[in-house]
């Protein structure tokens, strides 16, 4: 057992104060942090409780949007009203991330910066530039079926394991953000980083800043959407491909489309070629075969993961064909 501190915040600016310390992490549900202490791959010097601060609120704004506390559990934001009526994509995705028991005790913020499942990550006898930068990548020629086919690098080659994530991403959802320099809202966009140079950075999230909330934009008129994942058995196992789609179609021609993947990269990944190729087309299986086509022309896969450019294929072209229908 490797000795922490431990401090409950009393408000967010106390939770900021004290993240000041290195070493120091914040915890709320802790469904991803304790079982990564537990495998020693975190080490944190203290840890600062932020589940009882004010934060676990779902409002309802003047303008149709939604603003998501972070510490609202995953259970709790796929059951609400709002969500099932106007964002059905994002209840969907939660429901389909892990398991009852897990999405009770899960946090919205804790799930956007959830680390890989990558096996080298979480195996601390073995190299990892993500856990220990500079010690190599290991799953590029070893163990790597369920890593990344889009955006990866020399020195990493893994996924992100969150789907309320890629429901947000095709959402273009907002993030809040504080820290001692003050908040800032960030584009779901530009909150992960693929990994580079340095794959030990995960998002640009900065060390001692808290996520507290996830804002969400009212969705146009008539957009359907929904959220499929491919996995290897029916619950409690991670995407390997997922998608969410949002699209707005007029007299059968496609006006609009937002499509995100999961399972594939370092992040959720936008499709934006399909996206591109789906604008003002009809929406037939053709089109919706071209436009798949059209992304995963630009997909890197590794030795044994070649599988997944044909099953993000296939996910791409049912999920469009579900939501058009």
């Amino acid at each position: 057992m490797r000795p922490f501190s431990y401090e409950r915040a009393a408000d967010v600016s106390g939770a900021i104060s004290s993240a000041a310390m290195p070493g120091a992490m914040f915890l709320a549900g802790g469904t991803n942090l304790v079982d990564l202490m537990k495998l020693e791959v975190a080490r944190p010097d203290k840890l600062i409780d932020i589940s009882r601060l004010p934060l676990s609120q779902i409002e309802e704004l003047p303008g149709g949007g939604l603003r998501v506390g972070a510490t609202v559990r995953n259970s709790d934001l796929a059951a609400h009203e709002a969500v099932r009526r106007g964002y059905p994509v994002l209840a969907q995705a939660l429901l389909a991330g892990a398991s009852g028991q897990i999405r009770n005790v899960a946090t919205i913020g804790g799930n956007l910066l959830q680390r890989s499942r990558c096996p080298y990550f979480q195996d601390v006898s073995k190299p990892c530039n993500k856990r220990r930068p500079g010690s190599g990548c290991p799953a590029r020629d070893g163990e790597h079926r369920n890593l990344a086919i889009f955006g990866h690098s020399k020195h990493c080659v893994a996924t992100h394991p969150s789907d309320m994530a890629v429901a947000l991403a095709a959402l273009e959802a907002g993030v809040d953000v504080v820290g001692a320099g003050g908040s800032r809202t960030l584009p779901i966009g530009e909150l992960y980083r693929l990994p580079g140079e340095d794959p030990e950075l995960d998002t640009t999230v900065e060390p001692g800043e808290l996520i507290t909330a996830v804002q969400l934009d009212r969705q146009a008129s008539g957009a359907r959407s929904a959220y499929r994942k491919v996995r290897e058995r029916a619950s409690f196992a991670f995407a390997l491909v997922s998608v969410a789609a949002i699209v707005r179609t007029e007299e059968g021609v496609v006006r609009d489309a937002r499509i995100a993947l999961g399972g594939v990269a370092h992040g959720p990944w936008r499709a934006l070629l399909a996206e591109e190729a789906l604008r003002d087309q009809p929406s037939t299986e053709d089109t919706f075969n071209h436009a798949a086509e059209a992304e995963l022309a630009e997909a890197l896969p590794l030795r044994d993961n070649g599988f997944k450019v044909t099953l993000a294929r296939n996910a791409i072209s049912r999920t469009l064909s579900e939501v058009c229908a």
